[in-house]
């Protein structure tokens, strides 16, 4: 082969590899705005299966927004953040944990002995979701997330308005090993948690997730959640999680500011 010929093959291929690297860099940027907004409307899916509005023929989002009040809390005093000191980060409606958690701005290095999720560090706010009736809440969503075995699992646990009982939970992200761990997506386990009891009528937390069966005659059955089967660290981290989120470091000052609301 010709010395010209060999420039002209490594020209074509060199032009052929930016045409296509270029081509693949303009089809990344135009998506990744369908992707973000693909996310976020299964996300608004997940809130309404786990408020139990997701059987409704209108679009999720006009659900969403006739039905679902989001309200960001300030988690160290349980309290609504006020208005002028939410920036555009703390937009409820653009609010991303997993880039705000990675921010000592927004965020806070959790002590070892208290990371029960193994999150490391938590955001200093979170947006939690109500349902409305007319002008009742009457149900209260709050995200989860924490460590199971292969991935940090992200989902919603409801309570009812008496911020007691267990209306259902839901994961709308994890990647826990199918069949096992990939459980968490089961239907049947997590309708088994709806009616479970969260915490006593004291406001003590008394929710379990254990390994095995729970047994119905038991009067723990009342607050206990059947572990995975061949999946016993998935089901201890989510059992971990569901104790942080729910205690004095999670969502534990804002369900007591609304339990004294009542």
């Amino acid at each position: 082969m010709s010395q010209d010929s060999t420039f002209k093959t490594i020209g074509v291929a060199t032009g052929i590899c930016l045409f296509c690297s270029l081509f693949v860099s303009v089809a990344a940027v135009k998506l990744s705005a369908r992707q973000q907004e693909n996310k976020q409307l299964d996300k608004i899916k997940n809130i309404l299966q786990v408020a139990d509005l997701a059987d409704s023929d209108a679009p999720p989002m006009q659900i969403f927004q006739e039905r679902i009040m989001p309200v960001l809390v300030d988690l160290a005093t349980g309290k609504p953040v006020p208005k002028d000191q939410i920036d555009e980060k703390l937009d409820p409606n653009a609010f991303d944990v997993k880039a705000l958690s990675g921010n000592p701005k927004y965020s806070h290095e959790i002590p070892g002995d208290q990371d029960l999720a193994g999150i490391k560090r938590q955001t200093n706010c979170m947006v939690v979701y109500l349902r409305k009736q007319g002008d009742t809440i009457d149900k209260v969503i709050l995200p989860i997330y924490g460590k199971g075995l292969w991935s940090t699992l992200y989902g919603f646990l409801a309570l009812e308005k008496d911020l007691e009982t267990v209306s259902g939970i839901t994961f709308y992200e994890h990647m826990e090993t199918p069949g096992l761990g990939g459980e968490v997506d089961n239907p049947n386990w997590k309708s088994s948690w709806k009616g479970k009891q969260a915490f006593s009528p004291q406001g003590d937390k008394v929710i379990q997730v254990i390994k095995g069966q729970v047994n119905t005659a038991s009067d723990a059955a009342s607050h206990q959640i059947d572990g995975l089967s061949g999946a016993t660290l998935t089901t201890r981290g989510v059992d971990n999680f569901i104790q942080f989120w729910l205690g004095d470091n999670g969502y534990g000052p804002f369900l007591k500011q609304l339990r004294e609301a009542k």
